[in-house]
């Protein structure tokens, strides 16, 4: 089943990157990016539980462990969905899901303060690069002033450590218990926080509104048939590939904003995207060997 791993993961990457173009959709139909995100996880909550159901010999988890790692997991998932969907609305899809991608650095970070691993000159030039690479993308280079403005950047950046909080909380979780257990225990947690910021009045008229397909839609791409792909797919799959294969969420993301989107990038930026991610995929493949 190798290549029907690659092929599963493959999917889930498109569609996240999809996703993006689903959400600018919405937000230029007038949508809020918060209750836009709510939906997102919340039809991917009923996608992940009804997955859960299917397993009729799967136990629901008793140890306090799994709910604690379980809850992280879905606090990384509120804010990686809401502050890409921030991001998408401040600067672009593209630069939105090239910020994201930054995720590993965040996590190489994280893993250096805790002492989980070595720090390294090759792990350090790294993070130097991908630094670079953002700096190319935002113009943060220009003197006075940033062909992306300032919200973009932090909700991009923003997107990518609650992405990493996810990676480490989703990763301790399901040593102790079955994905569908903690996907089913973050998305229930995703939406109880996004219920308190959202505004609820908006995201009840959702459901009499004419677009109330496009949220389906949106649910069913980026979070419902995407993870259980992608959570398949994994177990297939070498985590050095599944590291280059992830490069074809931004990639996808990027197309569709440039293609359907009227989304422009200069050939500098472009620079910077690519420096991104054939770092951040190097280093994702490194780690995993």
């Amino acid at each position: 089943m190798k290549y029907g791993g690659i092929i599963f993961v493959i999917l889930a990457a498109i569609l996240w990157g999809i996703t993006g173009g689903i959400a600018n959709i919405l937000m230029d139909k007038g949508w809020d990016p918060i209750v836009i995100s709510f939906y997102r996880g919340a039809v991917g909550l009923l996608c992940v539980f009804f997955w859960f159901l299917l397993r009729s010999k799967q136990n629901w988890p008793r140890a306090s462990s799994v709910y604690l790692w379980s809850t992280l997991a879905g606090i990384g998932v509120a804010g990686n969905f809401t502050f890409y969907f921030l991001s998408i609305e401040a600067s672009s899809i593209a630069i939105a899901a090239t910020l994201m991608y930054t995720a590993p650095v965040f996590v190489l970070l994280i893993s250096f303060l805790l002492r989980i691993e070595r720090s390294t000159w090759t792990k350090w030039g790294s993070i130097i690069l991908v630094l670079i690479g953002i700096i190319l993308l935002t113009g943060a280079y220009k003197s006075g002033s940033s062909s992306v403005t300032l919200l973009g950047i932090a909700t991009g950046l923003g997107a990518g450590l609650s992405y990493a909080l996810f990676i480490f909380s989703f990763k301790k979780s399901s040593e102790l218990t079955k994905p569908q257990s903690t996907l089913s225990i973050a998305f229930f947690v995703f939406c109880l926080i996004l219920s308190l910021f959202m505004d609820s009045q908006e995201a009840v008229s959702v459901l009499t509104s004419g677009d109330i397909g496009w949220f389906i839609l949106l649910g069913l791409v980026g979070a419902g048939i995407s993870f259980v792909l992608y959570v398949i797919g994994i177990q297939w799959t070498a985590p050095s590939t599944a590291s280059m294969i992830a490069m074809v969420e931004p990639v996808t993301a990027s197309l569709f904003g440039v293609l359907l989107l009227n989304d422009r990038l200069t050939f500098i930026q472009l620079i910077g995207m690519v420096l991104i991610l054939v770092t951040i995929t190097i280093l994702s493949v490194k780690q995993s060997e």
